[in-house]
């Protein structure tokens, strides 16, 4: 089920740039102080709002005149602590994927209309197989295991470290999400991944990811 209140159509949504790439279907603890994030809170938590979540190329998350992305993901408060005086702690999931359209007066806070962007459709010779995700998977299940071998300590099972404990019922794109949410790579291979179009584009980036963090751990072990 969507969890976009627009459906597929565009909507002005409070906005919360940062200087993470966020992905689908990950935690997002946040500290409120700013006057125009309390206020950001105090609307998405009376009216029950969702708020778009996306990466800042340059600047700062304080005091504003930052540079924005336009590919960012949909994000809701599961939880809040209000301390009092504008100050509240959040704890937020992320969900849909979303693009920026336009980018609306930061008044009282950061707002843009933005649509959902499922993943795009690729032709029979691009869809990602069963086969294709597996041997990704197998490459960070390796990856994971030097690095359990080269510190002594002990790996859980398979699902829990690689995000695929449900992977019957997530589609390639989803399994891809889930496999980035755990790779230790860079906010720029975040966003790439995320801006992907399609799951096949999400692979090979994910491909060109592992390879990178591969390369770092054989170099950094063999020192």
């Amino acid at each position: 089920m969507s969890e976009f209140p627009g459906g597929p159509e565009p909507l002005a949504l409070a906005m919360f740039p940062l200087q993470s790439a966020l992905l689908p279907n990950e935690d997002l603890p946040l500290r409120i102080f700013e006057p125009r994030y309390s206020a950001l809170v105090r609307d998405c938590v009376g009216n029950d709002d969702p708020f778009g979540v996306v990466l800042i190329s340059r600047g700062r998350e304080v005091g504003g005149g930052d540079t924005r992305c336009d590919v960012g993901v949909l994000a809701r408060i599961a939880e809040y602590a209000d301390l009092g005086s504008g100050r509240y702690v959040l704890q937020c999931r992320t969900g849909e994927r979303i693009r920026v359209s336009e980018w609306l007066p930061d008044d009282p806070y950061p707002r843009a209309i933005v649509q959902t962007w499922p993943d795009e459709p690729g032709d029979l010779v691009t869809a990602v197989t069963q086969a294709q995700l597996l041997e990704l998977e197998d490459r960070v299940m390796a990856l994971f295991e030097r690095i359990a071998e080269a510190r002594r300590v002990e790996l859980p099972g398979r699902d829990v470290v690689l995000g695929t404990d449900h992977a019957n019922v997530l589609d390639a794109g989803e399994r891809l999400y889930a496999l980035a949410s755990r790779l230790p790579i860079g906010t720029a291979d975040r966003y790439t991944v995320l801006s992907a179009p399609s799951a096949a584009n999400r692979l090979a980036a994910l491909r060109e990811a592992v390879d990178a963090v591969t390369e770092v751990v054989e170099f950094q072990l063999s020192e």
